[in-house]
């Protein structure tokens, strides 16, 4: 496990960016993998026979995999504690052979409801430059 230590909000500048996350390929191993831990078992995620049937090429990573690894991004830079609210948009289909890197930027450093806060872009883009998830997240700095 990381020791997260948590960025000061006075430190933190607009612009700067979270050291980013670099995932290896989609494989069909870690789409079983997070179907048993998340209990998603959709078949268009495991099952080849059952994407065809629904018009897919082939099986394609739940966007809920895509979402988790944006939160490790953020995990990553300050402690789960810190985080206020995340959102995200799907944006397209993260499919085998996916090497997906997640960014993200401080866009703004605001106060909500008494507290310091950083408001992050981010977004997860496969090895071709294609945006597959973007959204944001709000995080309370000390």
């Amino acid at each position: 496990m990381t020791n997260v230590t948590t960025p000061n909000f006075d430190a933190v500048q607009v612009g700067d960016a979270l050291p980013p996350l670099n995932l290896p390929p989609v494989d069909r191993r870690m789409l079983a993998l997070f179907a048993g831990a998340s209990g998603d078992h959709h078949p268009i995620h495991i099952d080849l026979d059952y994407a065809r049937q629904a018009g897919m090429p082939d099986v394609f990573a739940h966007g809920m995999l895509g979402m988790a690894w944006l939160g490790r991004l953020l995990t990553g830079w300050t402690p789960q504690a810190q985080l206020r609210r995340f959102d995200a948009r799907f944006q397209g289909i993260t499919h085998l052979g996916n090497a997906m890197a997640c960014t993200g930027r401080v866009a703004e450093k605001l106060e909500v409801h008494g507290e310091r806060c950083v408001r992050i872009t981010v977004q997860s883009t496969n090895q071709f430059g294609q945006t597959k998830i973007a959204g944001e997240a709000l995080v309370a700095l000390p």
